[in-house]
């Protein structure tokens, strides 16, 4: 598949998500998409190399969670993964501190992605107390 049937894909997907108010799988995706943007923009060294593996781990992995909680065959199913979402969000966050401290110059790239994870958390906190 090439980028674009990729991209056309995805464009349908944006479609059938702009009939619905709020599409979590399209936002987690966003956000994975936006973290790995973000991780390649970082200068690689002892102290980033570490911390750029984590950040793509766990923004990534917040998405692929959400498909397997919305794919889940049982409410206890469901509800385990969107507990890993609420830990991966948070985890992110994390993550991102310490690449602004580690990276001053991309402190507030930083930030922007670190409200957008507090937001995953708190919507994934919300969705794991019900």
């Amino acid at each position: 598949m090439t980028n674009d049937e990729r991209m056309s894909n995805n464009e349908c997907r944006t479609a059938d998500a702009d009939s619905h108010a709020f599409d979590l799988e399209e936002r987690t995706a966003k956000f994975g998409e936006s973290v790995i943007a973000f991780a390649k923009t970082i200068p690689k060294h002892e102290v980033t190399s570490s911390l750029i593996s984590q950040l793509v781990r766990a923004g990534t992995s917040v998405g692929a969670n959400y498909c397997e909680a919305d794919d889940a065959v049982s409410k206890k199913e469901f509800r385990y993964k969107i507990g890993i979402c609420k830990k991966e969000a948070r985890e992110s966050k994390h993550w991102l501190r310490m690449i602004a401290t580690a990276e001053p110059t991309l402190a507030e790239k930083a930030r922007e992605l670190w409200r957008e994870a507090k937001e995953l958390h708190l919507i994934f906190a919300t969705i794991y107390r019900k």
